[in-house]
């Protein structure tokens, strides 16, 4: 479990590109033009390719788009690109059938393949009428394989978290143990009618769900004997800062654990804004995995108490704001974090903050020292913290497999002392900052390690360092400091300006701390994605908007220059705005 090794998976051809195996991680996008714009989708794709994509997705709702997909393909080919592309279908089987005979891979939804219309009412499905909806699967799903064969089409199965069945929530309810069986029964489906030519995704816009879930559908192909490839994407991530952070805090906690085969960072911005923040991260974890394969001893086994695919936060002591929600530990004087750390006293100073409450006692370690450690630590004072510093020891360039074991020999030891993670990086461009930090730091929040982040770069101004923390908690759904924004990318289904309107949301309701809002660009996915928001924008006709209030409908079809003022009245309406 501590030492790095990338899973073992079997080749998938899309096209001229090669995914899974022994090839390096692919990069991918998905392009947001209309579809039926041959030549403004010919050209956002080979933005997409310049850029370094090695794949481009378009969405096809119907059958006339699936058809201007092969349109695409040749404008590309015609331009001299090869770069292969997907159909993102939804609701339709019949354009499923068309792309597959027009692109080189279809990437198919469990969720709405066969069901067309997603109640988000549990049924009571005996035994019998369950598998008349696997057959009724069968029926759809085994002519497209036939289609896929002829033409060495490869098939995406896309399982989103906001899109499961009916028939999966009456058994499974909205679990990550549904979403793993919504993919299953396409993939015994695929292995049974002998087609192999499959790759899978799992995907969230809560990324400890995504990380969990994906976990759980690693062991469960593993006891099965599949070794398909993954896709790995934290839906609906955002823009900016808080959709890097995200990004790269799921799909980096599955890369550090040799999950993923291929990678989206999906952004609520240009499509080719993607590809190189995904290069970026894949490049990290890559050029520092080798470094994990060696020199640590990994433990015969893991914590009793350890859970990989559910969350729960370690037990510790709880004393002076430190044990429950986790702080942030500035390493000079910053007004907005909860600590910062004194040099001459060896102490963590208090700020005014919401979680603080009383100077700390700290002890540094190193990885490599945790035996000295537990041979001191019954002498600490009580209001001691330990400080996991990985820079120290001889792993120094990562040193995460290390802290990642010292943390289970602590549980294992029933040690409750607690611990903020520390790490140090010398970059001196704040998005390579965040992507290295997100990635290597979110996964011990979501598997509930840590009581305390510390960011330790020197080459940039304390208050973006400190910015970049408070994101990464509220990435990994630990702790909640702003407004949290749940923004899909957009495709070509988007009913609206995506970007301008959450630039338009959030200059208007940044300032409501701890606040959940959805911005969709259509139905597809969007209510259910959006199911913990506490609103929602979602996209309904051409220039038209629908209005919630969590998972319910309260206006519908509000013209697109009307609808965020129309959302700001909702949220005073409700109880729930405070002015700025």
């Amino acid at each position: 479990m501590f030492q790095y090794k990338r899973r073992d998976t079997i080749p998938v051809r899309v096209g001229g590109v090669e995914i899974g195996g022994n090839n390096p991680i692919r990069v991918q996008s998905m392009a947001n033009t209309d579809t039926n714009d041959i030549e403004s989708s010919v050209a956002q794709a080979m933005r997409i390719e310049a850029a370094g994509g090695e794949i481009v997705r378009f969405t096809a709702q119907g059958v006339k788009e699936a058809l201007n997909l092969g349109l695409i393909r040749e404008g590309l080919r015609s331009n001299s690109s090869s770069v292969p592309l997907v159909a993102d279908i939804h609701f339709n089987p019949q354009a499923a059938f068309t792309a597959a005979e027009k692109v080189e891979k279809v990437r198919i939804n469990p969720g709405n393949f066969v069901d067309r219309v997603h109640t988000q009412k549990h049924f009571d499905y005996t035994e019998e009428e369950y598998q008349l909806e696997i057959e009724k699967i069968k029926e759809k799903l085994y002519p497209l394989l036939d289609i896929c064969k002829k033409n060495s089409t490869a098939i995406r199965i896309g399982v989103n978290h906001g899109s499961l069945s009916d028939r999966i929530l009456s058994r499974y309810g909205d679990t990550s143990y549904g979403m793993v069986e919504s993919c299953m029964e396409f993939l015994r489906l695929c292995v049974a009618y002998d087609f192999f030519s499959i790759v899978i995704s799992v995907k969230a816009s809560n990324t400890m769900i995504m990380v969990e879930t994906v976990r759980l559908l690693v062991a469960t192909m593993e006891k099965e004997n599949m070794k398909f490839p993954l896709h790995l994407g934290v839906t609906e991530a955002g823009d900016g800062e808080d959709g890097r952070v995200k990004s790269a805090l799921g799909i980096g906690a599955l890369l550090q654990d040799g999950i993923g085969d291929t990678i989206r960072v999906s952004l609520s911005e240009a499509p080719e804004n993607e590809i190189p923040v995904a290069k970026k991260l894949v490049e990290y974890v890559t050029a520092t995995a080798p470094l994990r394969r060696d020199g640590l001893t990994p433990l015969a086994t893991s914590s009793a108490s350890f859970d990989p695919y559910s969350y729960h936060k370690r037990d510790s002591l709880k004393f002076n704001g430190i044990g429950g929600v986790p702080v942030v530990v500035a390493s000079s004087q910053d007004e907005k974090s909860d600590y910062y750390f004194s040099l001459k006293d060896n102490v963590l100073k208090q700020n005014t903050s919401d979680v603080a409450s009383g100077d700390l006692n700290v002890k540094f370690f190193h990885v490599g020292e945790y035996e000295r450690f537990k041979s001191e630590y019954t002498s600490y004072p009580a209001d001691t913290v330990l400080v996991l510093d990985p820079f120290r020891c001889q792993d120094s360039q990562d040193g995460i497999n290390g802290q990642r074991e010292f943390f289970h020999r602590l549980m294992n030891d029933d040690i409750k002392i607690p611990v903020i993670i520390r790490r140090r990086y010398d970059d001196v461009d704040l998005e390579d900052l965040q992507i290295k930090a997100a990635a290597d730091l979110g996964q011990f929040f979501i598997d509930g390690f840590g009581d305390g982040v510390w960011v330790d770069a020197p080459n940039l101004p304390q208050s973006e360092v400190t910015s970049l923390m408070f994101s990464i908690l509220q990435g990994a759904r630990v702790r909640f400091s702003k407004t949290e924004y749940i923004s899909c990318p957009g495709c070509g289904r988007t009913l609206y300006d995506l970007e301008a309107t959450i630039a338009r949301i959030k200059k208007r309701t940044s300032h409501l701390k701890g606040l959940k809002i959805g911005v969709m660009g259509c139905i597809v996915n969007g209510p259910g994605e959006m199911a913990d928001a506490d609103y929602g924008y979602v996209g309904s006709a051409r220039g038209m908007v629908n209005l919630y209030k969590g998972q319910n409908c309260i206006e519908k079809l509000i013209p697109e220059a009307d609808a965020v003022e129309r959302l700001v009245q909702l949220i005073k309406d409700n109880g729930d705005w405070r002015d700025a």
